[in-house]
């Protein structure tokens, strides 16, 4: 866990060098599902000490799934699966974190926008070994999701280096990438 922290902590500080042109991300959302609550405070909890003691800034780094993480850790962020933002939303529970949510369809977006999220991330866009024999939603899905909020949407799903330039060219605000930084 101290390694995978620092590794992680690196990468939002912009010590690793696997962003190409971009030293850093803009965002880095930690969502390790198979942990434990206990287990991914502690982890998140390291990953903000080493990131702090670096001096790092500009990177937001946003816990998933886990208020506790956002409340202890002070950022003012969370990342939630849509059904969890929307039972928080609607109990007004967390309104004082800024709440991205995952979606995978328009009408997942529309709502989370009605219902007050600072970003979305939209998928999965191409094929990926995460969603193995779910086929992908696409282009043209992303596409309509970005027509249809004006909240910020983030592309996920088989995002690598060589569809990269896709993304860019759609009206999505960016792309989540996770396999990328694996294999390093």
């Amino acid at each position: 866990m101290e390694t995978y922290a620092e590794f992680l902590a690196g990468l939002a500080a912009g010590d690793k060098d696997c962003l190409g042109n971009n030293k850093k991300p803009h965002i880095l959302i930690v969502r390790e599902k198979q942990l434990s609550e206990r287990e991914y405070l502690q982890l998140f909890m390291k990953i903000m000490q080493k990131y702090r003691e670096r001096g790092a800034g500009g990177t937001i780094v946003i816990p998933h799934t886990y208020p506790v993480a956002a409340e202890r850790s002070d950022n003012g962020w969370l990342h939630l699966p849509f059904s969890l933002f929307q039972e928080y939303r609607k109990s007004g529970t967390f309104m004082e974190l800024q709440v991205g949510t995952s979606v995978h369809s328009v009408k997942e977006a529309k709502a989370a926008q009605e219902l007050g999220a600072a970003y979305v991330t939209a998928g999965h866009i191409f094929a990926t070994d995460c969603k193995k024999g779910v086929p992908p939603r696409g282009m043209e899905f992303l596409a309509a999701v970005c027509a249809a909020v004006t909240v910020p949407v983030y592309a996920i799903g088989g995002i690598h280096q060589e569809n990269l330039p896709q993304i860019h060219k759609s009206r999505a605000s960016g792309a989540c990438m996770m396999s990328e930084y694996v294999l390093l």
